[in-house]
């Protein structure tokens, strides 16, 4: 088994690790990428509720 860090400590290259943590979107702090890439989730869920 692999040794564990800290969530605390960075990962290598730097990066810090990544924990489950629930994030709210702000439509008021949304930009045009991130208004497209919510129309994209949306759709795809329609396409996987139709062919479920």
């Amino acid at each position: 088994m692999a040794n564990k860090r800290p969530d605390d400590q960075p990962a290598r290259g730097g990066l810090p690790i990544g924990t489950n943590e629930d994030v709210e979107f702000s439509q008021g702090l949304a930009d045009e990428d991130d208004r497209e890439s919510q129309r994209r989730a949306e759709a795809a869920d329609c396409r996987v509720e139709l062919d479920g």
